[in-house]
């Protein structure tokens, strides 16, 4: 379980990358980066995702 802790907030660094690319290209050039805004809103979505999954996992395994 220690691997999945690690991908999930492997994705908060990935969205922030992303977002960083995007503001960079948009102080630089002036035009909007669709394709890195989206990609964050997915990392984004894809941490709280996986930090839901994870913890309706752990209670299944408790009740057991």
């Amino acid at each position: 379980m220690k691997y999945s802790k690690i991908f999930q907030y492997a994705y908060i660094v990935f969205a922030a990358l992303f977002i960083y690319d995007a503001i960079a290209k948009y102080i630089n050039t002036g035009e909007i980066v669709y394709p890195s805004i989206l990609l964050a809103a997915l990392a984004i979505f894809m941490f709280f995702f996986r930090s839901r999954f994870s913890k309706k996992f752990e209670n299944k395994d408790n009740s057991k």
